[in-house]
Formats: structure tokens, sequence, C-alpha cells
């Protein structure tokens, strides 16, 4: 089993006593049981000074992979866990490590910047909203060959506790000949959750990677307007479990891409 750490290197919102910026160091793993955290000041930090405090934490035992919520960390933590032959792996998913930034005040909301058009060349023909039964999920999509998929275990419905016959909201994107490009393309950005922003014009925004945000679609239709509500509605109900299909057409014959995903992970970013 992979030996799994979580990560945060920032300028600390403490000073030491001579009245200097630092910047501290949080390691732990995924439950806790082990932390560990050091100081220096900002002139001194780099990757190098990171390798020597992972090796002092890791003592005899490396951890397998490193992960990384804040984009400001990310550059020179990846530097040190190149030198020490471990992964690094970005993700919002860090909850042990924000729940203790939390208990110390120290600040984890990320900076968002608006959300930007999805690529022109990476757009399909059409998309909809669409539900699929919770006990559904996992045989429907694990099975088939799709290309590209990203359905976790811990966020299966039955993991989750949901009863089998509710409804798990998603959308579905036919991607015609660019469905292939665009499920590659979804892939590198990493999807986190889809969301709908209500307004003058209607907005399907996907947050993705660290603090990426894309604007899917808009849409000024009262009908899909009222469809995107009960999309929300759906997604409170499923404890923020959701669902991103990507396809070539609308013949339910082949599929490119599936993500599942959880809005409810992300209330600590």
């Amino acid at each position: 089993m992979s030996l799994v750490w979580q990560a945060d290197f920032y300028r600390s919102p403490q000073q030491n006593i001579q009245g200097q910026v630092i910047w501290e160091l949080l390691i732990c793993s995924t439950t806790r049981s082990f932390e560990y955290t050091a100081t220096c000041l900002q002139s001194e930090a780099s990757s190098n000074w990171l390798v020597s405090q992972i090796q002092l934490a890791a003592s005899e035992q490396k951890p397998d992979i490193i992960q990384v919520f804040r984009p400001q960390s990310l550059s020179l933590i990846e530097q040190a866990g190149k030198s020490l032959g471990i992964c690094v792996e970005p993700t919002r998913h860090t909850l042990a490590l924000k729940q203790w930034l939390a208990e110390k005040q120290y600040p984890i909301t990320l900076d968002k910047p608006p959300p930007v058009p999805l690529p022109e060349n990476l757009w399909g023909e059409k998309w909809r909203f669409a539900k699929v039964p919770a006990r559904d999920i996992a045989e429907a999509f694990s099975d088939r060959p799709i290309p590209i998929v990203l359905l976790p275990e811990y966020l299966l419905p039955i993991n989750l506790g949901l009863a089998s016959t509710l409804p798990i909201p998603g959308v579905i994107i036919y991607g015609g000949r660019q469905s292939m490009r665009l499920a590659k393309w979804l892939q590198q950005v990493r999807p986190v959750t889809l969301n709908y922003i209500a307004g003058e014009s209607h907005g399907l925004i996907l947050e993705a990677g660290l603090a990426d945000r894309w604007i899917v679609a808009t849409f000024e239709d009262p009908e899909v307007a009222a469809a995107a509500k009960i999309y929300e509605q759906r997604k409170q109900q499923s404890r923020g479990l959701h669902f991103l299909l990507v396809q070539p057409d609308d013949s339910g014959m082949t599929y490119t891409g599936f993500w599942l995903l959880q809005e409810n992970q992300n209330k600590l970013s």
C-alpha cells in the first residue's frame, strides 16, 4: 500500500522573534497519525531546503506520494520530490492537511481566477443534463471499454452510503469529432466539480486542477435553467456526487471519457 503524505510550504502568518518573514512546512499523513513541521526564513525557502526537511521527516521510510493543494507550494515541492524520487500529486483533496491548517487558523482559501471559456477547438456539438441511478454507476462505467475513466472507489455511491435508487446527476457532452480531443484535454486539466451558476446569462463552470475555472457552457433558455436547478438540487441530495460524461454522439453505444466527481470534497478549499 502506498505511503501518502500531504504537504504545504507557504509564507507563515507568524513571524520570528526578529520580526522576519518565515515560511513554514507542514507535512502530515492522510490520517494525521504523523505530523511534521519546520520553518525557515523566506530567503532560505528553496527546493534544497525542502529536500533536507523531507529526508528528516521520512527518517528511513520515504513516502510514495506527496499531495499538494496550494499552487504556490507546488513548484518547489515538485522539484524536491524529483530529487528524492517521490511522486508529487497536485490535488484539492487534502482534507487532513486542510483540517490541520484550519485548526492553526492558517489561510487555506485560494485565490480563484475568473473562469475562462473552453478552447473553441475542443467544444463538441451539444450537451445536456442527465441522471443515472446510484446502483448503475459502477456497472455502467467500470465495465465498458472507455478510453479515459476517473472512477475513484471512495466515491462509488455504495461507499458513500447512498441509496441504490438515488439519481446521481451529471452532464453529458456530445463531442462529435472532437470527442477524444476534449476527453484528453479534460484528463490533463483534472476535473474537480461542475457547477451551475445562475445569472443574467446562466453558466456551467468546471472547477479543475488546483484553482482553475472553465466556462463549459452559457445559456439563457428558461427550460435549461430549470434543468440546471434540478441538477444542483440532486447534487445536494447525493452528497455532492455527480458525473461528467463525454461521448461522440447520442447513440449510447460509445463513451470517450467519464469522471465521477464530488463537490463537497472542496468545502475547505
